[in-house]
């Protein structure tokens, strides 16, 4: 039998092979090459804090009136100041003792006004009794009265007492002792 026809068969088979195997790895390195891409990533970040109120009111001791008679009359500038952030909305309330039972805290008179003593300015509370010193409301939300500071702000109220030289015998010797609450809240986001 002659075998070269055979062996020119299987020779032309490995030559079609050994092509179509060559071909087959230039198309893979294509395909490979194809799924090379470019990238890349960013990212960004967010800082909170919160802000602050800080209501503060000096002096501390607003008065410290001795031997006071009937006719007398006093004052004093406060400041009320916001050193915090955001701003608030404040109001007060007075509460006043008395020791001796006499009721000097309701014979006594208290205005309290905007802006600096002798008190020409916006009344806050008119002339009343001192123990029911009053404006505004620490009720939650925008109230009647309400004083409103932004951050970093002050302002003046002039509070100026007096002892009706109507008061009665009664009150020799009497004492009291009155303290006034400065309430505050944010405004933002509290209508």
């Amino acid at each position: 039998m002659d075998f070269k026809p055979l062996r020119r068969a299987t020779a032309r088979r490995a030559g079609i092979v050994t092509v179509l195997a060559a071909s087959a790895a230039l198309t893979l390195g294509a395909g490979a090459s194809t799924l090379a891409i470019f990238t890349d990533t960013s990212s960004a970040s967010a800082a909170f804090s919160t802000g602050t109120i800080d209501l503060t009111a000096s002096p501390a001791t607003v008065f410290t009136a001795t031997a006071v008679f009937p006719g007398d009359s006093g004052s004093q500038t406060m400041t009320i100041a916001n050193a915090g952030t955001g701003a608030l909305r404040y109001a007060l309330s007075t509460s006043a003792t008395n020791a001796d039972g006499l009721g000097l805290g309701a014979a006594l008179r208290l205005a309290i006004t905007a802006g600096t003593c002798p008190g020409s300015g916006t009344p806050l509370y008119a002339t009343a009794a001192l123990g029911s010193a009053a404006f505004g409301s620490a009720t939650q939300g925008a109230d009647p009265g309400d004083r409103t500071l932004a951050g970093g702000a002050s302002e003046f109220i002039c509070f100026a007492w007096s002892l009706p030289s109507t008061a009665g015998n009664v009150l020799q010797g009497a004492t009291t002792t009155a303290t006034f609450t400065f309430a505050a809240e944010q405004t933002s986001s509290n209508p």
